[in-house]
């Protein structure tokens, strides 16, 4: 009986065995299993079974001008440029000129050698071993060159498509300062940064990631500045990632950063070319992705997100350590004050005047609703109501927001399901959140903003303090490849923590930041430090700092 059982188990385990192999799929052609024949036709037929019947393909068979050698060449229309194909490429090798310079018998045997040769005094030209590279290299944007009985294929470099102007970054516009952001091309990204950096040390390092997309990935640095341990790890990171797709710099923060279930970011990105150079010239790393204007900047700490790009234009002491300094008083205003309004209006009537007690309570008489739950109707209201301005046309978007919250906040206290204080409150909150330059910064905070309001609804001022020192647990814990991310205030020093929060002068910036670790710290010496002053101050400044230099 035991027997019977086991070989009908036995049976039916082979049946379903064949039967998942005749489901499968069968395996493709991958480019690794081109064809490799030197005979054109086959070459040709491989690249159509490979690419399909696509309509943006391009393939074109010519003959040499002494017919002598059968040639064609591939190129992806709109990514390749037809004039240069044709005027540098085609006709010099079908006008004969090829056979005249250099082999009047010119054939199968020579004719790799000689149209290199000859062509590359007008394209880019560049050889690869097998048909996979170069199917690679023209859906890239390159064209590729098959001759009848070679092996080896002539690439050339026509990369040419269509590309949205250099403009000013939506999300990240300044009074003062450059006008000029990323876009999606990256040679046009690359060329931006060297016109800024004209150093020989900048380094421009490419890498693949996407497995179908083949997305180029940059990193830039300054060899004499950046921290090989960084640079080494980030490298790392980039070559572990195996996905099918990177379409955007956020695919790459989400595969590389430290910690990917914390609500925080800890890489910044930016659309600033000048925001961007800095950080290369500070000791850090940058990650170019093709086909995305945002760059992401590694390594970062949590005060990165309130320095603005101005900050570093203006003057020092107002229009940069003050602006800072009000940018930390907002970030705490849209992170806690729904949260204190509510504990303190809740459980702690002690801690307000009794003339502002008895107005509240008399706004909030007829008010159906507990302060929490009030507080968490508007703040959602009013995240739908910014969602529904980002995504409707940009034309529309901003007024409909605007006269949006304006007949939504009315109408709520018409209707008595809201009080006017807490419309006050949602609003500060909502304009503080704003203030913060860092959008994906902002974003985190409006998360924050529920568990805190609800803790405070629960024990009052009890609650925010055990979120936030939560929070504050979390971000401690936190790092950017090696980096605290609360540096400077955790492993710094005075001198970082002074330039976190205070914009020193730049005739006193010798430095860069000591939490980098960078190879070179000193920006400028000491002594080229040239402090303003009147003419007749001047030479007595400069024998100071002779004497400071020779005690040193």
């Amino acid at each position: 009986m035991n027997n019977a059982f086991f070989a009908l188990a036995k049976k039916i385990k082979k049946k379903i065995k064949r039967r998942t192999e005749e489901s499968r799929p069968k395996k493709e052609k991958t480019k690794s299993e081109l064809a490799v024949s030197d005979e054109l036709k086959q070459r040709l037929q491989a690249v159509k079974d490979l690419l399909g019947e696509s309509k943006d393909i391009v393939i074109r068979e010519f003959k040499s001008g002494n017919d002598m050698v059968k040639l064609a060449i591939l190129f992806i229309d709109g990514m390749s440029d037809k004039a240069t194909i044709s005027e540098t490429i085609i006709r010099p090798i079908q006008s004969g000129n090829l056979s005249i310079k250099f082999n009047k018998d010119l054939s199968a045997g020579n004719a790799l050698a000689a149209i290199e040769k000859h062509l590359s005094e007008f394209a880019e030209t560049s050889t690869v071993p097998d048909l996979s590279q170069a199917v690679r290299q023209m859906l890239g944007g390159d064209s590729i060159l098959l001759i009848d009985g070679e092996k080896e294929i002539l690439v050339f470099g026509t990369r040419s498509w269509q590309s949205r102007a250099v403009e000013e970054p939506a999300t990240e516009s300044v009074v003062r300062g450059p006008r000029e952001g990323f876009t999606e091309t990256m040679r046009v990204n690359t060329s931006l940064l060297r016109r800024r950096i004209r150093h020989e040390g900048l380094r421009f390092e490419s890498m693949k990631a996407g497995r179908r997309t083949w997305t180029e990935i940059v990193l830039v640095y300054i060899d004499d500045i950046v921290n090989r341990r960084v640079l080494e790890e980030v490298r790392r990171r980039i070559a572990a990632i195996d996905t099918d797709s990177i379409l955007e710099s956020g695919y790459i923060e989400e595969f590389i950063e430290d910690s990917p279930w914390s609500v925080f970011p800890q890489i910044e990105h930016t659309e600033r070319v000048d925001k961007a150079a800095a950080a290369i010239l500070e000791g850090r790393v940058l990650i170019l992705t093709d086909n995305t204007p945002f760059t992401l900047i590694i390594p970062t700490s949590f005060f990165q997100f309130i320095q603005a790009a101005e900050d570093f234009y203006e003057r020092p002491a107002i229009g940069a350590t003050l602006l800072r300094l009000l940018r930390i008083a907002v970030l705490q205003i849209a992170l806690m004050l729904p949260a204190i309004y509510v504990a303190v209006t809740t459980f702690h009537h002690e801690m307000l005047p009794t003339s502002l007690l008895l107005s509240i309570a008399a706004a909030r008489e007829g008010i159906p609703f507990p302060a929490v739950a009030e507080a968490l109707l508007m703040e959602a209201t009013f995240e739908v109501l910014r969602e529904a301005g980002i995504r409707l046309p940009r034309p529309v978007g901003q007024a409909i927001s605007i006269v949006g919250g304006l007949v939504v906040g009315d109408a709520a206290i018409r209707a008595g399901l809201v009080s006017p204080a807490m419309v006050i409150v949602v609003a500060t909150t909502a304009i503080s959140s704003f203030a913060i330059p860092a959008f994906n910064a902002s974003i985190s905070l409006r998360l924050l903003r529920f568990p805190l309001l609800i803790l405070a609804g629960v024990m009052g001022l009890y609650g925010l303090i055990f979120g936030l020192l939560l929070i504050l647990i979390h971000l401690s814990s936190l790092q950017s490849f090696g980096i605290p991310y609360l540096a400077p205030l955790v492993h710094g020093t005075a001198d970082d923590a002074i330039q976190t929060f205070a914009r020193i002068p730049w005739w006193m910036s010798f430095k860069r930041p000591r939490m980098l670790n960078t190879r070179d710290r000193v920006r400028q010496k000491s002594s080229a430090g040239f402090r303003p002053a009147p003419p007749d101050e001047r030479e007595l400044f400069h024998e100071e700092v002779k004497k400071n230099a020779g005690k040193r």
